[in-house]
């Protein structure tokens, strides 16, 4: 990603680049002048130009206009405060308008250009029975790079969902036909909570007690209309930066944190939720156990960041081989699992020693060159009278087998 920064102060255009550069791992241009700006902008491609409005060759924010008429996005950060000029950049369709006034403008800044980075992937649903409000709600999120789409009342928005259920933020008015804002959000968080998606409500009506009735009813905030575009921009970011808080809590709760799979403590509460329904409908769940051979040698005589990589390596290839139908999760050290939910033991045999032939047959490749890595796995099937816990246990007296009979081998429980 590459980022123009149009800046004549060559205080303001080092922090900016140190911060951008800090934050984003990115190229950072610094042009001190119009005609400098001009030759980047003929040479190179710009992600965002963050731009100030005085500058030595260009006293009336000619910048502006230059960098978004080649369709790049703009942030203009300034030095003076001008509510009609605000006003007019804003109405030209500029990303945000921020003063130089103390070093948090300036990660502000850093940190918007992040947002818009993530923004790109980001799937927004505006439910709005006022075709001029959803296009006027629809541009102010495309300024902010978002994938919009749109919906003219309750119910469509709910068909919208369920066919794009990867939406992470829905923006819906209050006064709809067929099914209004309210009744939109109680059968939207039926379906999903809020760390899977956030909700914004919108009203003109006058009545004072509709942002408490929104956020009671599941809305992550609200916002009464008119409002001015920054107000709306912050509100949506901070919605999503919430969002995305939520979810990186969750991953380092229920992920492990060197290999990215699921951890023990996710795998213990989702088959423990799962057992119930599986005893009730007579189902099949059974799981391997799994140890890599021998790998505190390869910790003692090559490192243990060599052991890291083995790990890392392993999971990928459990991930590769598994993930897609059933669960993987680390355990611990070279401890791993596989939950087959629906498979018998014999079928989850059948993948799992062809996962082992694979290991053995595939070296990794380490910093320290290609390690030849053998696994050995215990397996056992789900006995409808016991818990998860019970379960591995004698999953894990399967293992002992596997290595009490050479390693690299998998036995049934």
């Amino acid at each position: 990603m590459r980022i123009l920064v149009v800046e004549d102060s060559q205080v303001v255009s080092r922090v900016m680049r140190h911060l951008l550069t800090q934050e984003l791992n990115c190229e950072v241009d610094v042009a001190p002048d119009l005609a400098s700006a001009k030759n980047l902008l003929a040479e190179n491609d710009y992600f965002v130009a963050i731009t100030d409005l005085n500058l030595p060759d260009a006293q009336e924010g000619e910048i502006v206009k230059l960098v978004l008429a080649k369709q790049i996005p703009c942030i203009v950060l300034t030095g003076s405060w001008d509510p009609q000029e605000r006003s007019r950049l804003l109405q030209l369709g500029i990303v945000d308008y921020v003063l130089k006034e103390n070093r948090f403008s300036y990660e502000y800044t850093a940190k918007l250009v992040r947002r818009l980075q993530r923004n790109q992937s980001v799937k927004v649903l505006v439910a709005d029975d006022s075709m001029v409000s959803r296009k006027f709600i629809r541009s102010l999120l495309e300024q902010h790079l978002f994938q919009v789409i749109e919906a003219d009342d309750g119910i469509a928005a709910l068909a919208t969902l369920k066919e794009n259920p990867d939406i992470k933020l829905l923006i819906t008015d209050y006064n709809m036909p067929r099914l209004d804002g309210f009744g939109l959000i109680i059968k939207v968080r039926e379906q999903f909570s809020r760390e899977e998606l956030a909700i914004i409500g919108l009203s003109s009506d006058s009545d004072e007690s509709l942002s408490a009735r929104f956020i009671k009813n599941g809305a992550n905030d609200f916002l009464q209309k008119p409002f001015v575009h920054e107000e709306f921009h912050c509100r949506v970011l901070n919605t999503l930066d919430a969002l995305d808080m939520m979810a990186k809590l969750w991953e380092q709760a229920n992920l492990d944190y060197l290999t990215n799979v699921f951890n023990r403590r996710y795998f213990f509460n989702l088959y423990e939720e799962k057992l119930p329904t599986i005893t009730r409908n007579q189902g099949t769940l059974s799981l391997g156990l799994m140890d890599i051979d021998f790998f505190k040698k390869v910790n003692d005589g090559y490192g243990h960041d060599v052991g890291d990589e083995v790990l890392v390596e392993f999971a990928k290839r459990l991930e590769h081989s598994f993930s897609q139908h059933f669960t993987v999760a680390r355990f611990g050290g070279e401890e791993f699992v596989v939950g087959f939910k629906g498979l018998s033991v014999e079928k989850s045999f059948a993948l799992l020693d062809r996962f082992r032939m694979q290991m053995e047959s595939t070296p990794v490749m380490t910093t320290k060159g290609e390690l030849t890595i053998t696994v050995s796995i215990g397996v056992a099937n789900f006995n409808h009278d016991e818990n998860v816990d019970e379960m591995l246990q004698r999953a894990d007296v399967a293992l002992y087998e596997a290595k009490e009979g050479g390693r690299n081998l998998v036995c049934i429980a």
